[in-house]
């Protein structure tokens, strides 16, 4: 598949910083890509978001079968149709959830 092949360069640059010699400079390098990565998850989350709306209300499709198509766990296509954003530990418990 042809974003298998981008997937993977992706990772191949990923590589490569990790192999730069002098560190300060691959320091300054994952620092770069650090703070692009922190601004791009939050949109592809948002862009993941709206196709698992569009995929469950337009297509009817089951929070399973969104996160096989999306390769994702079903925990995260409940999560993205929610528009939850946080971490689990903070995850708020669900309607008629019981108090421990």
């Amino acid at each position: 598949m042809a974003d298998d092949q981008e997937v993977q360069r992706v990772f191949d640059a990923l590589d490569a910083v990790e192999r730069i010699a002098d560190p300060e400079a691959r320091s300054r390098a994952q620092a770069q890509i650090t703070a692009a990565t922190k601004e791009r998850a939050a949109r592809w989350a948002a862009e993941r978001g709206e196709l698992a709306r569009r995929l469950k209300d337009e297509e009817g499709e089951s929070v399973r079968g969104i996160a096989r198509r999306l390769g994702v766990k079903p925990a995260t296509v409940q999560d993205l149709l929610r528009g939850y954003k946080g971490s689990g530990q903070n995850r708020p418990r669900t309607e008629g959830a019981q108090d421990g």
